[in-house]
């Protein structure tokens, strides 16, 4: 029987070809976890452990419940004295309270902390006068406490330059071999910001010891998360940029906790800058400026009304025999008197000097500046001739 070529051919076993090993993705450590990391169900109790985010201690976590009660009675008394005129605009973050006290308590006294105009809750948990956290906001002084004393920069109005600031201080700070991590608080419209890629960028290539901590908190004024990105979270931005990032229930505090202190160590580890995506709710309006029922409808208000963090650790720590009637209400009593001291000291008017608005505009005044302060000092002379 004569074979022809074709079929000897199928008679011959094929040799496989050796399987190509597939390379890592480069890409993989840098992602966010697919959901966002949850260590307390909302109604407070606890979900399995896990070892990548180990719950923080119970001291920790009962702190971190007393500056939340004191924070939230802060915010309001605030609220309140925007209505009574004596501030001018108030932000307020009812309902951050997790994220707020959670990066303060994340830090060491000697990190900084680089804040927006909503965080005067974190800045009074960090134990700045509270007065002159609202100094900016009253109108009547850029900023009331010293920085550089404070370790913490003035609360930032444009949105994301304190990113550019933040990554520029972390790597001088590196660059004199000290291991201070600095922390960012920025809003989720604040990653549509070009100074935020230019930051990120900065820290990542100069391995900045920087924690980006975004508050989503849904809205950018009036503009829903929606029309801001397509990114399935905003903890995908910092991949682009070769920054390991993770998105958190911005209302579980323990979680928030977890979360920041593994941030803060991985930066303070010389490993550069991390990216954390904290999923929150603004409960009031944007401002006392603000609208906010234009925009969104009182269910969804509601619905997050039922994830409220204060909440929501007072119920843990109660099941862990941390807290009982007598320690909330001595808590409650402290954040009363914490309010009635504040508006007893901001219920006195401030003496005012105009001339002193153009101290600190540049180290040396320019001509024109001291020409401009020479007229308003000027007027002001005139003023007192025609009394």
């Amino acid at each position: 029987m004569t074979t022809t070529p074709q079929a000897a051919r199928r008679a011959t076993p094929r040799k496989r070809r050796s399987a190509t090993p597939t390379a890592p993705d480069p890409a993989a450590a840098l992602l966010p976890q697919a959901d966002p990391v949850r260590l307390l169900n909302p109604d407070g109790t606890l979900l399995p452990s896990r070892a990548d985010y180990p719950e923080p201690p119970v001291a920790a976590l009962r702190e971190m419940y007393r500056r939340m009660v004191v924070g939230r009675r802060f915010d309001a008394q605030a609220t309140a004295l925007t209505k009574q005129g004596r501030l001018a605009v108030y932000p307020s973050s009812r309902g951050q309270e997790a994220c707020q006290v959670g990066g303060v308590l994340a830090l060491r006294d000697d990190d900084w902390v680089f804040p927006t105009y909503r965080e005067s809750m974190a800045l009074t948990a960090r134990g700045i006068d509270p007065v002159e956290v609202l100094t900016l906001l009253r109108g009547d002084w850029h900023c009331g406490y010293d920085p550089a004393v404070r370790r913490t920069a003035p609360q930032c109005t444009p949105l994301a330059t304190q990113c550019v600031h933040a990554a520029g201080l972390a790597y001088g700070e590196t660059y004199q071999g000290r291991d201070t991590v600095a922390l960012v608080y920025i809003g989720d419209g604040a990653t549509s910001e070009g100074d935020f890629h230019e930051g990120v960028n900065f820290a990542a290539v100069f391995k900045a010891p920087v924690v980006y901590f975004v508050q989503n908190n849904r809205y950018a004024i009036s503009v829903p998360l929606s029309r801001q990105t397509a990114a399935p979270s905003l903890a995908y931005k910092g991949v682009g940029y070769g920054v390991p990032s993770e998105q958190v229930d911005g209302n579980d505090p323990v979680a928030v906790l977890a979360v920041l202190e593994k941030a803060v160590a991985h930066a303070r580890a010389g490993k550069g800058p991390f990216l954390v995506e904290a999923h929150t709710y603004r409960m009031e309006p944007h401002t006392n400026a603000d609208d906010a029922t234009r925009y969104r409808d009182a269910d969804e208000v509601e619905a997050w009304r039922d994830r409220d963090p204060v909440a929501r650790l007072e119920a843990y720590l109660r099941s862990r025999a941390a807290l009982d009637d007598d320690a909330v209400a001595a808590i409650a009593q402290e954040s009363e008197e914490y309010a009635a001291r504040l508006r007893e000291r901001m219920n006195v008017q401030p003496t005012v000097d105009p001339l002193t608005l153009f101290d600190h505009v540049y180290a040396q005044p320019t001509p024109q500046l001291v020409a401009q302060r020479d007229q308003v000092r000027a007027e002001l002379a005139a003023q007192e001739e025609d009394v």
